[in-house]
């Protein structure tokens, strides 16, 4: 069976994604459920440089519960200048970008899940090979940062899969590709 490629994101309403510190006074349960979903769905992760970089200064220390999931995960990181693995069960992706996605899509195997990786991320949407976009949307506006539909945004077709709120006002949001898209 094929991997499922999954993009999740922490999103401000007005499309902020990057460092979003913004994200701590909402954590519960239900968000964390909703995370637990996706460090469930698979072991495996695609991940950018940069977002790469900065996982592999904070999880190895970290005592946060997620720290069991993202340390010992298989971690595929897009890199043209990256060769030493600084973290652990790093491979590195060179190339021809499209293929590699697509012949990792293709193996048998968990899920590849993208966290954070902003250009990466928008990428994989313009080039139609996300399956599943998961969002957390806070209730929050006027935050520093890049956003993830900024400049010229991918053109995507989607169609919302699931949809949820929690006690907190963070909405979950899961779409996926529309159908005949």
């Amino acid at each position: 069976m094929a991997r499922k490629l999954i993009v999740t994101e922490f999103m401000t309403l007005d499309g902020v994604v990057e460092n979003p510190m913004w994200s701590f006074p909402y954590w519960n349960d239900e968000t964390a459920a909703f995370k637990a979903e996706e460090t469930n769905m698979g072991q495996h992760m695609l991940l950018g440089r940069v977002t790469y970089e900065q996982f592999a200064q904070a999880w190895p220390k970290s005592k946060d519960e997620g720290a069991a999931y993202f340390n010992p995960a298989r971690k595929y990181v897009v890199s043209s200048t990256l060769t030493k693995d600084i973290w652990r069960n790093a491979t590195f992706i060179r190339g021809d970008l499209r293929k590699e996605i697509e012949r990792l899509k293709s193996e048998s195997g968990p899920d590849l899940v993208v966290h954070g990786s902003i250009t990466l991320a928008r990428w994989l949407l313009a080039e139609r090979l996300v399956d599943d976009l998961r969002l957390l949307v806070y209730p929050v506006v006027g935050e520093k940062g890049r956003r993830f539909f900024e400049g010229e945004v991918p053109s995507a077709k989607l169609e919302l899969r699931s949809s949820s709120a929690t006690s907190k006002n963070v909405l979950r949001l899961v779409y996926g590709p529309a159908r005949g898209a």
